[in-house]
């Protein structure tokens, strides 16, 4: 049996017998006087604080159950599902680096061809639109391309070429003559306009941290 159902049997026994010596002592002729009036009334005052007490007592017992049970809760959440910061802001904004392709397929000879089979794929998991003017996409050494004038619908993917092209609302194009990515090993690191992080992805072997340089990026 639980501690509020014994709490409970208490305060209604309490009850019932204030009630009772209640009645014992204002039911008998008024005209004989109360053998112990007094005492009568101390032990009324008595079981009705009780109650009172008792009923303090359950609210407490319950605050702290549901205290308890809140923090058991919190701790029995499994690792995967508590949220880096790095991953809270790319699922605020909802826009991520979904796909990688560092290696440009084939011989790497630096045609256009060549560089813009190099790409990476920026997807709006959002059912909004997101105005990507001023966002950055960059690697470790520090080289950046900068989104202009770009509106990513919802549930869409931009793909960001490294060679020359026209921009279209699927296809955008850095117009770099040589390779942005180290197919090796690199990160790339997505930004908004404020400057602020919002998701990267790693490939290859490391030989420095991802973002800020202290962690190791998102692999794809």
């Amino acid at each position: 049996m639980s501690v509020y159902s014994n709490m409970k049997r208490r305060i209604s026994r309490r009850v019932r017998r204030a009630a009772k010596l209640w009645v014992l002592g204002t039911s008998r002729d008024p005209h004989i006087a109360h053998p112990r009036p007094f005492r009568i009334g101390r032990l009324v005052g008595s079981h009705l604080r009780g109650v009172l007490m008792s009923s303090r007592s359950i609210r407490r017992i319950a605050a702290a159950t549901l205290a308890a049970g809140a923090a058991l809760g919190a701790a029995a959440l499994p690792a995967s599902a508590q949220s880096s910061p790095h991953q809270a802001a790319a699922y605020h904004s909802g826009v991520v680096i979904s796909d990688v392709q560092a290696d440009s397929p084939g011989f790497d000879d630096r045609s256009n061809r060549s560089l813009n089979r190099q790409w990476i794929d920026v997807t709006n998991t959002s059912r909004h639109s997101v105005n990507l003017d001023g966002w950055t996409l960059s690697d470790e050494d520090g080289h950046t391309y900068t989104f202009r004038h770009y509106r990513l619908d919802g549930r869409s993917t931009v793909r960001v070429h490294t060679g020359i092209g026209r921009d279209t609302y699927r296809d955008v194009y850095q117009d770099r003559r040589n390779y942005f990515w180290d197919n090796r090993s690199d990160t790339a690191t997505l930004r908004n306009d404020h400057g602020r992080f919002i998701d990267d992805a790693s490939w290859g072997r490391h030989h420095r941290g991802g973002h800020d340089g202290n962690h190791h990026g998102r692999r794809l």
